[in-house]
């Protein structure tokens, strides 16, 4: 096989002009960083909890790029182009990875809090009346979709224009996934549910195939991708973080956030991430094989 691409957490490998073969590693990152630190079987955690999540959404004829599974951590996938040049790309072409990534929200967490704290969103772009005032952990009136970068080095947000334009998407196909993805995370909340989990919000990404068949591709429904909250402790008034969040809180908390997003919008060097004290280690090796048993409802 031939290595063609090292991504944060997977190195990807052709097994064939069809075929590629991802090869899940232990890493972590967060805010686009990888942080200098392995945690045990997180890779089979997520190669095994996205299987999951293709072969349920399979049963729900909703097709992704899945093929077939080499345990502990890899998986074979229907391989798209990867066209770097936006230019190239129109609403003619097939078999492409769109270089998009969509976002759905479904409660008030993470950066939402602060865009909305620094007016970067209106509380009515979320579906509340003027003047409401947000607060952490509300569940919002509808889910709030939005899209980032794909294949930039650091995401980048969009708006609808920009990324019709830039993913060679019509109006009918930008909707169409938009409304896939809120599809998706409804047979997610459901599951969930079941299993005394809420579905916070999370990723998505996609391609099409030759005949421009919409493919869900990647990664999704992991701790990596999505924010999982405990649901009994929602309903007593707390939020238990049951996600890759908590690496991130991590970092808020020492100061390395504040300090890297000082550094990006004011264009300076950005400072290494620092490696996670060995005790957060254990907490989210833990987590990963924790959580995959109560998403999935398998042994780890």
């Amino acid at each position: 096989m031939e290595h063609i691409r090292t991504g944060k957490v997977k190195e990807v490998y052709a097994v064939d002009e069809n075929t590629l073969e991802f090869v899940f590693t232990d890493n972590i990152s967060v805010f686009d960083k990888i942080i200098p630190s392995q945690v045990p079987r997180k890779g089979e955690s997520l190669c095994r909890t996205s299987i999951y999540w293709f072969n349920l959404l399979a049963s729900k004829g909703i097709k992704s790029h899945f093929v077939e599974y080499l345990p502990p951590n890899r998986m074979r996938v229907k391989r798209f182009n990867i066209i770097e040049d936006y230019d190239q790309i129109h609403e003619d072409t097939v078999n492409y990875l769109i270089p998009l990534e969509v976002i759905c929200r479904h409660y008030a967490a993470g950066s939402l809090l602060d865009r909305v704290a620094k007016g970067k969103i209106k509380v009515e772009d979320l579906g509340f009346e003027p003047g409401h005032v947000l607060v952490k952990g509300e569940k919002l009136p509808k889910p709030y979709l939005e899209t980032t970068t794909k294949l930039e080095e650091v995401d980048r947000e969009l708006d609808e224009t920009e990324a019709k334009d830039i993913a060679g998407l019509s109006d009918a196909d930008y909707q169409f996934i938009l409304d896939t993805v809120v599809s998706i995370d409804k047979i997610m909340a459901e599951e969930a549910a079941k299993r005394n989990l809420i579905h916070c919000d999370g990723k998505k990404e996609f391609g099409y195939d030759e005949n421009r068949n919409l493919m869900i591709i990647d990664t999704f429904g992991t701790l990596d991708e999505d924010r999982w909250w405990d649901a009994a402790a929602y309903e007593a008034g707390k939020i238990e973080e049951l996600s890759k969040e908590m690496v991130r809180q991590h970092y808020r908390s020492t100061g390395y956030h504040a300090e890297l997003m000082e550094a990006r919008e004011k264009g300076l060097p950005e400072p290494d991430i620092p490696a996670l004290p060995q005790e957060i280690i254990d907490q989210v090796a833990k987590l990963y094989a924790d959580m995959y048993e109560r998403i999935t409802g398998e042994k780890f």
